[in-house]
């Protein structure tokens, strides 16, 4: 892959926009989760587009297959750590949707590339 082709992956450009919702959601939880639930979702999505481009930059499709399911799982993490969210009321319902949206479909987009980079391994 050429030096900044992780980039131009629309996998990877939508799990930044994630992370940027994701900063602006948690802003606004209590103060009292800034060690907590705010530092652990914000690690997770960061984590995402952090190992799509890590993964890209391995040189061979098994291991940016082996990043993207790294990525996978923290996207699963931060599924989690927005319903325990939720369950918490730390936000309104509302304040979740459109990150609910992106997240569901940056997962399925990732498990899209896994699939792909398996059957032609």
């Amino acid at each position: 892959m050429n030096s900044n082709s992780y980039k131009d992956l629309v996998v990877w450009q939508k799990s930044m926009d994630l992370v940027v919702k994701i900063y602006q959601l948690t802003e606004a939880f209590p103060k009292a989760e800034i060690f907590g639930m705010v530092a652990q979702m914000r690690r997770s999505a960061v984590s995402i587009p952090s190992n799509i481009a890590e993964g890209s930059k391995r040189g061979t499709k098994k291991d940016f297959r082996h990043f993207l399911l790294i990525a996978y799982g923290s996207g699963a993490e931060l599924e989690t750590q927005i319903e325990i969210s939720k369950r918490l009321n730390l936000s309104k319902l509302s304040d979740f949707v459109g990150i609910d949206d992106l997240l569901s479909e940056v997962m399925r987009m990732l498990n899209v590339f896994v699939v792909k980079l398996k059957t032609t391994s």
